[in-house]
Order: C-alpha cells, then sequence, then structure tokens
C-alpha cells in the first residue's frame, strides 16, 4: 500500500485495529431497520484524521465480509489516489461534469473487495459538482452495486462542500482532533450539519494521550455511548 499505513490491513497486532472494529459495529448496529448504506466521513478542519480514519473504516468493512467503494469527494484537496497508489486522470470529476460512467472510473485497491473512485481532475466549483443530480445518481447507482459507499469528505469549517453531500447520504461521521478542536467549535459545526439535514452517527475522537496505548488514541461517541476507538494521520 502507497502512501498511507493502513493500520487495519498491514498492521495486525495493532489494537487501533479493534478500535475500528468498534465503529464497523456501532453503524451497524445503528441500522436498527433502517439501511445505512452511504455513508460520508467529515472533520471540522485540515489535517484531524478523516482521510485515515475513512480508509481503516473501509478496508474493516470489507473484512466482515462485505463489499466497499470508498469515493474521494474531497476534491479540493484529494487523496485517495496517493494513499492507494490509484491514477487520477478519471474520477468524480469527470463522471459528474463529462458524464463518465462510474464503471469505467471505480478502481480495484490491494483490498480484497474494496475498490476506490479518485477525485479526478480538480474542478473549479467542487460545491456545485457534488451538489448536482448527477452526484445524486452516482450514489444511487453505487448503493445498488456495493455493501456500501465510503465518501471521504472534505472537512467542514473551510468549505461548503461536506454540508451539500452531507445532507443527501445516510449517515455522516465527525472526526476530531482532540487536541486541536475546541468543545464549541466542535459543537458549531455539528450544528451546521445538523441544519443541513445530514444524519450525524458519530464522533471519533481523534489524537487523545494515554498512558495506557500512547499518543494517537481516542474514543468514538455513538449516539451518547463511549467505546473505545483510533485515529492518526490526515
Amino acid at each position: 500500500m502507497e502512501g498511507l499505513n493502513l493500520i487495519a490491513h498491514n498492521d495486525l497486532k495493532n489494537p487501533a485495529k479493534e478500535a475500528y472494529r468498534v465503529i464497523r459495529t456501532s453503524i451497524q448496529f445503528a441500522q436498527a431497520g433502517k439501511e445505512l448504506k452511504t455513508l460520508a466521513v467529515t472533520s471540522c478542519m485540515p489535517n484531524e484524521g478523516k482521510s485515515m480514519t475513512a480508509a481503516n473504516l473501509a478496508v474493516v468493512l470489507t473484512q466482515a465480509g462485505k463489499s466497499v467503494l470508498l469515493l474521494d469527494c474531497d476534491m479540493r484537496n484529494p487523496t485517495v489516489h496517493k494513499n492507494f497508489g490509484l491514477s487520477n486522470k478519471l474520477g468524480i470529476s469527470s463522471c459528474i461534469s463529462m458524464d463518465t460512467p462510474l464503471s469505467t472510473a471505480v478502481q480495484a485497491t490491494k483490498v480484497d473487495n474494496l475498490y476506490a473512485v479518485t477525485s479526478g481532475v480538480i474542478p473549479p466549483n467542487p460545491s456545485e459538482l457534488l451538489g448536482s443530480e448527477r452526484m445524486r445518481e452516482l450514489l444511487q447507482e453505487a448503493r445498488e452495486i456495493y455493501d456500501y459507499v465510503l465518501i471521504d469528505l472534505p472537512p467542514v469549517l473551510p468549505v461548503a462542500d461536506a454540508l451539500v453531500l452531507g445532507a443527501v447520504v445516510d449517515g455522516v461521521v465527525l472526526v476530531i482532533d482532540s487536541g486541536e478542536v475546541k468543545v464549541d467549535l466542535a459543537r458549531d459545526v455539528k450544528k451546521q450539519l445538523q441544519h443541513a439535514g445530514a444524519n450525524i452517527l458519530g464522533v471519533v475522537l481523534n489524537k487523545v494521550r494515554s498512558e495506557h496505548c500512547g499518543y494517537g488514541y481516542g474514543y468514538y461517541y455513538y449516539y451518547g455511548s463511549k467505546e473505545a476507538s483510533n485515529g492518526e494521520g490526515k
């Protein structure tokens, strides 16, 4: 794997792998009669660990026997093609603006049953593309093919992209850097997502120092319950 250490795939002895499984289990239990197939991961600001969380969550979902499509909708700062060593010639932007078929843009990763669509060429109007009817059509098409569609969204505060797409997916997971993001700021972001119509499934509190497990571990808050979780990197 290039560019990103996928803990859930490469580092089998890392206790964080179990933490990602906890997040997976929480999401599965959250369904409670309603289908959660399109899941977005975002953060308040850049560099809080959302891309790492999205990638590792995608891996543990495949380890549960599910097929997963990872979409890089962070068009302003795309990383999926770098992290997985994929081509970025065709991607989300070309599927929307040039009507490239989804099947043409999908690439297999080195993880079994994990597929990805990169961002494609960075467009001048990401928010408009993500809020387009064509984007909704792509999500609907993907959910009919894959068990889960996991979306790496931009952070909420710098741009409106996450609010636009967060409102049309089944659920949103918010990643927060415990050492950088203050409680009031996190609450404001939560309110923005809720006002936009997003279904917030929970929060991954990232980069928490623990005397037992070291720097980089945190807690996953899910509908008010607290369970061990992790997140490192971007």
